[in-house]
């Protein structure tokens, strides 16, 4: 046990984000999405939501401060439309991010595509379509 770590970060997820140099991504994925078969570094919390995990990480880890340092993937055939998971993930960036930022967003494939140059992806428990979110590493100043 650790004083001071959420107990939603596992070992390994420790490790990685402990590991991850200034400018590596990390994703907080769905339970739909396609994460075994899209990295070989993925990391299973199934019973944790994606909005507790961004919390977690953004608790110990810094955002980038260059644009975007957040990204999630835009609704199919609707582009606009913002999923309520993602304004939750805004409101958490907001209250916890050293560097709160403004959310972008990806089309879907792209988000994939991004997702498997990713230092690791987390698969979460989320039910929540759109639940997948993508960060962007930053650097901790003195």
């Amino acid at each position: 046990m650790l004083r001071n770590i959420p107990p939603v970060l596992s070992p390994d997820l420790l490790h990685a984000l402990r590991a991850m140099g200034h400018g590596d991504e990390i994703v907080i994925a769905d339970a739909n999405f396609p994460a075994e078969s899209a990295s070989p570094k993925c990391i299973r919390l199934d019973g944790v939501l994606a909005t507790e995990m961004l919390r977690a990480i953004l608790e110990v880890m810094p955002l980038d401060t260059f644009e975007p340092p957040v990204l999630t993937m835009q609704v199919v055939g609707n582009a606009e439309t913002i999923p309520e998971i993602v304004t939750d993930f805004q409101s958490i960036i907001n209250a916890t991010a050293d560097h709160p930022a403004q959310i972008g967003s990806l089309e879907r494939f792209a988000f994939y595509e991004r997702a498997e140059s990713a230092f690791a992806i987390i698969q979460t428990g989320e039910r929540r379509l759109y639940g997948n979110i993508i960060l962007k590493k930053g650097v901790v100043e003195a």
